[in-house]
Parts: C-alpha cells; structure tokens; sequence
C-alpha cells in the first residue's frame, strides 16, 4: 500500500509518523506547510534570531523527496506573531490564522488526490483534526481509505468539561482556547470523523472522549507516543531532600492546562516550593494570569534542547491539565529523570503508574494536587526514586517504537 500524510504544522508526533511511514515503505507523499532540512536555504533563513520558529519544523532529511510544502502563509503567521499583529492570526476570521492555514493545506492535498492515484497508486490517506475534510472527501469519491488523528480530545466532551471550568474559575475564562469555535468548524470536526475509516489516538483519555460522539465510530486504535532518548542518571543532579522543591511547568498558560490550580498550590505551600514556568500567554489578556506570574519566575519560550536542559534543572514536571490528548512534555520530562504530576485527562494513566514512576491526580481538583505535593514535601527521597523509575519506562518506549506500531496499524 501506499498513503497520502498531510499535518499542517509537523510537531514531534507528526515527524515519527512520517518516518515510520517512509521506514515501512509506505509513504508516497508528506505534505505541510513548512519543512525545514539541515543546510537548506530555510535553514539558513531560521538561523536569523526573528525566525528561529523555522528550525523548529527541521525534518530528517530521509523525508525529503516526500516532502510537499506551502509555506507562504505560514511564514506570514509567524511574522504576524513576532510583529503583534493580532488580527492577521486571529482564531478562524484571521488571514494567516492557524484555521486558514490547515484548511487551505486540506484542499490542496484534495486538488492533487486524483492525479496522485493515477501516478503512484495510492491507497489512503492520514490526515489529523481540523486539516482532513476535504481531503477525506475527495477520498472518499476516488475510493481510498481514510486514516484520522485525533491528537487532542473530542470536541463536545472538551466543552463539557472547558464550560464547567468557566463556570468555576471565570476570571480565567480569557485563558481557555476553544470556547469560540464556530458551529461551522465543530460540524466540519464532525464531518472529518464521519468520514474516517479508522481513528488513531495517543491516549485512553482521548479514547474515551469519543463516547460523546452522537453517531456511530469506525474502529478506534490507542498508540501512545514515543520518548526521547534518555540520560543517564548521572548527567542530571537528584534531588538532595532540601526544600524548596523546584516545579516546572511547560506548556500555554491556559486554565486548560489547570494553570489557575498550580497557582493556588503555591500558595498554600510558600517557599517550600519554587515555581518556572515556560510558555507563553494566551492572544486574550488576563489580569488573574498576570498577577500569579509577577510571583514567579516565566520564561516565554525556549528551543527544544534548552527545555530538555531546563528540566533536567528541576525536581518535578507539573502537568496539572483539565483537557490533553497526550502531552509531550511528560515524554520529554521523564526521559530526562525529572518524574510528572499529571492528572488523569491527559496520556499521563498511559505512560505513568502512580508512586512509581511519577503521580497521577484528578483534574481541576487543587486539593488533589496539594496531597501529591505535600507526600513530596514530606518525603523528598521519592523524587529520585521516581526520576530514575521515569528514566527506564522512557528507555522501553522510544520513538522507533510507536512508528512501528503505527505503521503495522495501517497496512491493510
């Protein structure tokens, strides 16, 4: 067989499927938005300190006679990001909008579909949420079968849970994405599933998010993502049982994230804590986030080798999300010794076995938080004890791993 990837961004996940894919003899064609190879011209171009977002969609350069790129916009997004330009970017409506760059990419892999069959011979097609529907469509008529990735959880059950938050906490309302989509992109999220043959997810979680779909699923696959590589024990300083404890956060400052309970953790415990933060604010501006940030220290954004570096620097990865797919920053954390607090809305109850390996908690529960910080607090020994337990689950589950799997998945 031979399939069609389209992602219009190509994060982590989306680069091993493409490999895995080439490595089984099974890709034809990758397309995205930007694609950046080692000693490229665009490589060069994201070696210029405004544009280093560019070396962050570096790909193997295995992929690169697969590779099918459209980069204007894309291009355009970032600069409108660096530029402030807000309403170039903003959610559906803007230009150069996240949700104008995954359709305008949906469509072109559907205008070059029929030639493709008649070409190469192609079979299916993978396409993830929100950058599938036409694609899929024009599949559909040509009689190929239709893959869908589901990297986050189901819309309907995201409202459920996002709506409820609102209603708790809503001077943090301003922080939460999602809440806006209009009726024509959920039905179009809809539509995606619908026409799908086969759905791919990472995460029970995201599994059972799918319950809320009101009409009838293809079959469902669980394949959790894959780790970095891992060091060694030595190459990271353990915890030596002296307060305070260093958390880290990575990740949007969103109250999806459960970033409002962190804070309120803080709180209680004082300075038997200390708090990093990396990632940056929502489009949207908070008072509530402005105010907890002043207290602590935050970085807006790092390179991907300075996040590993930064959390090898840190006792614990906090991961306090009310609504995730997966998270990969638990992956990258753990393969680094730093252990993770995640709660169970997440890949977290895939990866982690509670007082082993890291702690798993309810979400949007701060008194659950508090008991597995405090268990920290008074017996500080566990954090190496589970960095190093953290350390051999990443070492059994590389990336070579989940892109074999998947790629047996989808041989027919």
């Amino acid at each position: 067989m031979k399939l069609v990837l389209s992602h219009p961004q190509g994060n982590a996940n989306v680069r091993a499927t493409a490999i895995g894919f080439a490595e089984a003899n099974i890709l034809q064609e990758f397309h995205t938005s930007i694609a950046c190879f080692q000693g490229s011209i665009l490589d060069s171009i994201g070696g210029i300190g405004a544009l280093s977002e560019i070396r962050r969609r570096r790909f193997d350069s295995s992929l690169k006679k697969f590779t099918h790129t459209t980069p204007a916009k894309e291009l355009a997004r970032l600069i409108s990001i660096k530029a402030g330009f807000r309403n170039f970017i903003k959610q559906e409506s803007g230009v150069f909008s996240v949700d104008a760059i995954a359709k305008a990419l949906d469509k072109k892999v559907a205008r070059g579909l029929k030639n493709a069959v008649q070409r190469e011979r192609i079979n299916a097609v993978y396409a993830y949420e929100d950058c599938a529907e036409f694609s899929f469509r024009e599949a559909k008529r040509l009689g190929l079968y239709c893959f869908y990735d589901l990297p986050t959880g189901y819309w309907r059950a995201k409202l459920r849970i996002l709506e409820e938050e609102k209603r708790r906490l809503p001077e943090w309302q301003n922080t939460i994405p999602g809440l806006t989509d209009s009726k024509e992109k959920l039905s179009r999220k809809d539509e995606e599933i619908k026409l799908a043959d086969r759905i791919f997810v990472a995460s029970s979680f995201t599994a059972s998010t799918l319950k809320d779909f009101p009409g009838k699923l293809p079959p469902i696959q669980i394949i959790p993502y894959g780790f970095p590589n891992t060091i060694v024990p030595s190459e990271r300083s353990l915890n030596s049982g002296k307060l305070p404890i260093k958390l880290l956060f990575v990740g949007s400052l969103s109250q999806q994230k459960g970033i409002a309970d962190l804070f309120k953790v803080m709180d209680v415990f004082g300075k038997k804590l200390s708090l990093t933060l990396v990632g940056r604010k929502p489009n949207y501006d908070c008072i509530a986030l402005n105010a907890e940030l002043a207290k602590h220290r935050w970085i807006p954004s790092l390179p991907h080798h300075k996040i590993l570096e930064i959390m090898r620097e840190h006792d614990v990865l906090v991961f306090p999300t009310l609504f995730d797919g997966f998270g990969l920053v638990m992956t990258e954390a753990m393969s680094q010794g730093t252990p993770v607090i995640a709660t169970y809305n997440s890949g977290g109850p895939d990866i982690i076995e509670h007082g082993r390996n890291g702690w798993l908690v309810e979400a949007g529960d701060d008194s659950s938080l508090c008991s597995a910080i405090e268990y920290l607090i008074e017996n500080p020994g566990a954090i190496a004890k589970a960095g190093i337990e953290a350390i051999q689950t990443a070492r059994l589950r590389p990336w070579n791993i989940f892109r074999h799997e998947l790629s047996e998945a989808v041989k027919f």
